[in-house]
């Protein structure tokens, strides 16, 4: 979560969204305990929380061995009223001007997918893995054939966030993309909005034959475990 300007009050509203969406959970998660602004948040939405000792020793020995977690996009926050909003996967802002956005309207920012990680690293010194990552678009089939290069371009540029953020010290176990083959989109209930590598022949109606299709992403991606990243042209 950005501040949409360097004015100290934005700041302060990116701080407390990120609170609110990510870190609230995330620290119970590793830490153990609420943090300290989950009394604020209680009161936003009118939580009366009963919890006991004994759930306070739960949460305690709880803990997470690692922290696993979905990236697709970075948000922006700020006290303006602003009529350009972008739109994500269960969080929205103003739209960033230093980045480009999907057809739906989500953030490309592998920067952001760095900065997490070293943020994450940073707050709470556990391992991480990147669980989901992938761009939904929509892809055209042509004589059996699917060229995605934006997908690729999205997809390298966040293998190369991550490169940078095991160089930066970060410890980051795994990386698994969002996903292996065109499915109906969680999101938006589409079958058009596609993060495969597999295009499958099906449209929102229902209609078309399921037949499979490698993408050009397919032999990139290919290509990109078979040297553990090394190769991203």
């Amino acid at each position: 979560m950005y501040p949409y300007t360097c004015n100290p009050d934005d700041v302060i509203q990116s701080e407390k969204d990120e609170e609110e969406m990510v870190l609230y959970t995330a620290d119970v998660m590793c830490r153990g305990k609420y943090p300290y602004f989950s009394k604020r948040i209680w009161k936003k939405y009118n939580v009366n929380l009963e919890i006991t000792e004994e759930d306070l020793q739960d949460l305690k020995e709880g803990t997470v061995d690692m922290i696993t977690y979905s990236y697709y996009s970075s948000s922006v926050a700020t006290v303006q009223k602003l009529e350009e909003n972008a739109s994500g996967n269960f969080m929205s802002g103003v739209k960033n001007p230093y980045l480009k956005y999907s057809e739906w309207g989500w953030s490309i920012d592998g920067q952001g997918l760095r900065y997490s990680l070293n943020e994450f690293a940073h707050r709470y010194g556990l391992p991480q893995m990147v669980v989901e990552n992938g761009l939904g678009a929509v892809d055209v089939l042509e004589n059996g054939k699917v060229h995605d290069q934006y997908r690729i371009e999205y997809l390298r540029e966040h293998v190369k966030a991550m490169s940078d953020a095991i160089e930066d010290g970060v410890e980051l176990l795994a990386y698994t993309t969002w996903g292996c083959i065109d499915l109906v989109s969680a999101g938006t209930g589409e079958m058009k909005k596609r993060y495969g590598y597999v295009y499958v022949d099906r449209d929102d109606q229902g209609n078309g034959t399921l037949d499979r299709y490698r993408k050009d992403s397919f032999y990139w991606y290919k290509k990109v475990i078979e040297t553990n990243g090394d190769d991203l042209d």
